[in-house]
């Protein structure tokens, strides 16, 4: 099992390119940044995490910046979105720019992406919540033709685009994984559909984890690999996931100043 962080990066916290280092320096495998593009002063869309939503959440930075800072003073750690709001990306400039990331970080990038809880922010990019499932599935597709396709084209409901080149082509063979982000009734049909893996978030929804990865396997066909958001630093919980066939696992990493950021990472290290 491999052991990662997820965190937001933003203007207040360590620099991705120091955090990138520390990461790999203190043996994890995996960096995964989460974005949001902005916030609406007026909102309504509860936030799943509880009342007050997080300073951090304003201000993130773009997450393929970020990532490639890490990418390109790392040698070995991938580099992921964690969540990429897909429904809020035009699929064309989107597929150039997780190519662009996968090409300079020599094929480490990984697309984790999910449909988003905030309907005001989604509706800002002309996204209607209510068919943003269905969208989400074509995006996906729609990129993944980009990636793999010498003359791509694509006609769904949502995204409609006639042959076109799009370069870079992705390093790593056949193209960076898609992971699927969340735990409702509907996911595992995405990740079959359109996935490559399943990143559920520890807690919710994954009450009964390892019947869940069990029946994904058995609908499958084959392991479908799971990475689990927000496991909490504990010994008991990360053999608990270990057991239930999770193939890695994401800590969550406080958006800190450098020096506050690289005492945690040194405790973190011990668990790995």
């Amino acid at each position: 099992m491999k052991f990662g962080v997820s965190t937001f990066v933003t203007d207040e916290g360590i620099g991705p390119a120091v955090l990138g280092r520390a990461l790999e320096e203190r043996g994890f495998a995996s960096l995964f940044v989460a974005e949001h593009t902005h916030i609406p002063v007026k909102r309504e869309s509860p936030w799943p995490g509880g009342a007050e939503l997080p300073r951090v959440y304003y201000r993130t930075l773009d997450p393929f910046v970020a990532l490639t800072a890490a990418a390109v003073v790392t040698e070995r750690l991938e580099v992921g979105t964690g969540i990429a709001l897909i429904v809020q990306r035009d699929p064309i400039v989107l597929a150039k720019e997780v190519a662009s990331l996968d090409l300079v970080s020599g094929g480490r990038a990984v697309m984790g992406v999910g449909a988003g809880w905030n309907r005001e922010e989604m509706r800002n990019h002309g996204t209607d919540p209510r068919t943003r499932m269905r969208l989400l599935n074509e995006r996906v597709l729609a990129v993944k033709a980009l990636w793999t396709e010498e003359e791509a084209e694509f006609h769904g409901e949502f995204v409609d685009f006639d042959p076109v080149f799009s370069y870079p082509k992705p390093v790593r063979d056949p193209h960076p994984p898609v992971l699927i982000g969340g735990s409702g009734p509907t996911t595992f049909d995405r990740v079959l559909a359109v996935g490559d893996g399943w990143m559920p978030i520890y807690g919710r929804g994954t009450e009964d984890l390892a019947g869940q990865i069990a029946e994904l396997r058995r609908r499958a066909g084959h392991r479908v690999p799971v990475t689990v958001f927000a496991v909490p630093p504990e010994a008991e919980v990360i053999a608990e996931l270990d057991e239930a066939g999770v193939d890695q696992i994401l800590f969550t990493l406080k958006t800190e100043p450098e020096a506050e950021t690289l005492r945690t990472l040194d405790s973190l290290a011990g668990l790995l």
